[in-house]
């Protein structure tokens, strides 16, 4: 069986990679609502404006991170679609996503996105909870 980070660091599959995971947070982020939505949306909006795309270079400076990080989940899955299956374990992959970005929060030299990723940790797991159908669904589509 092929292992994800064979799947998605592939340089000929790396590059769509990355665009559909930025797509993920994207289409996450655009579905947010309310108070905690709003803040979500602005935070992520001044993380954008950094600009020199910001989002699809720490994409693709996690995906490694990222990759082994869901690595048991994707050799556990035993045929079952990937999103349902990191949703049916939402508790330790949040958790093993967290790990990586809280990590790469704390070796930042940017403010901004340090300030952001701060003020949105509170809620992140359950962020992250939400986003893994979505997130398994483009990782399968990618990895196969």
């Amino acid at each position: 069986m092929t292992t994800l980070s064979d799947a998605l660091l592939d340089p000929a599959r790396r590059p769509a990679a990355v665009t559909a995971l930025v797509g993920v947070v994207d289409a996450e982020v655009a579905a947010k609502s309310g108070f905690g939505g709003a803040a979500v949306k602005t935070a992520y909006a001044g993380v954008k404006r950094i600009g020199g795309g910001f989002v699809d270079r720490a994409v693709d400076r996690l995906l490694p991170r990222f990759a082994t990080a869901l690595e048991p989940f994707w050799q556990s899955r035993e045929g079952r679609p990937f999103g349902a299956h990191l949703a049916s374990q939402s508790d330790a992959a949040s958790d093993a996503l967290l790990a990586v970005t809280d990590d790469m929060a704390a070796r930042t030299s940017n403010a901004t996105a340090k300030k952001a990723y701060g003020a949105l940790r509170g809620r992140a797991k359950g962020n992250v909870e939400a986003a893994l159908p979505r997130l398994g669904t483009a990782i399968e589509n990618l990895a196969g």
